[in-house]
């Protein structure tokens, strides 16, 4: 079901209501961080101060479900791609042109990169491995998978149930321990290849791969926007 949400006050307008379509309109309580499939509309002229400091301070994988409606300065709307968000539309789009960008943002904001950079890991999708200095891992395919997962969302808590839903495909937790050897075994192989401690036990039984700088690579700063449409200057790269 192709569904989106609307993120400024008051009702959908008749213009931006994708229903009119046959899309289904998802309520705040009902979107969550780990239901992805679903793009966010709305006009950020008309953000009370949290909201847009909450938006403000989303994760890139965040920003990019994000369309930003009748943002009219063409500058502004240049410096919001840059910044990650999935569109800035102008005023004047029809209904169906809406329709087509918000299909084609949730496309490229599915789709996955062949390589993940952790510090000095690499992790590579296609060949289903991980490397550091070039050496690779030797990874199990449930290694790869819970590594995979837990570099969607590095710095952030992963429940025990999410991991096994995501890598297991399982509804419920099982009587075995089978969650925890495989952590076990891919910390060994990490700390093999000299990365030890970067997979944190929670006290919940969750897991969240720590931040770690990534050498000899450039990384965008953290963003800073300012209330309610200007965005600052675009995120500057740094090289550690």
């Amino acid at each position: 079901m192709r569904q989106f949400r609307w993120f400024s006050a008051g009702p959908v307008p008749a213009a931006y209501d994708l229903r009119r379509l046959g899309w289904h309109l998802l309520e705040e309580h009902r979107a969550s961080s780990s239901e992805k499939a679903y793009a966010l509309l709305g006009r950020p002229k008309e953000l009370p101060l949290g909201q847009w400091l909450k938006m403000a301070g989303a994760t890139a994988t965040e920003r990019k479900w994000m369309m930003m409606l009748e943002v009219s300065d063409t500058g502004e709307r240049a410096r919001m791609l840059r910044l990650g968000f999935g569109d800035a539309l102008d005023f004047g789009a029809s209904l169906e042109e809406l329709e087509y960008r918000v299909i084609r943002l949730t496309h490229f904001a599915q789709s996955l990169p062949r390589y993940r950079y952790h510090g000095a890991l690499q992790i590579d999708l296609l060949s289903r491995e991980g490397f550091v200095a070039g050496r690779a891992l030797g990874l199990h395919p449930r290694e790869f998978a819970l590594l995979w997962r837990l570099a969607d969302t590095p710095g952030e808590a992963v429940s025990a149930r999410e991991l096994l839903s995501d890598v297991w495909r399982l509804a419920f937790r099982p009587e075995t321990n089978s969650l925890a050897v495989h952590i076990s075994r891919l910390r060994a192989k990490l700390r093999l290849a000299g990365i030890d401690g970067v997979i944190e036990t929670l006290p919940d039984g969750g897991y969240c791969l720590l931040p770690q700088s990534r050498p000899f690579m450039l990384q965008t700063r953290e963003l800073v926007l300012d209330h309610p449409l200007r965005l600052g200057e675009e995120a500057g790269l740094i090289a550690h």
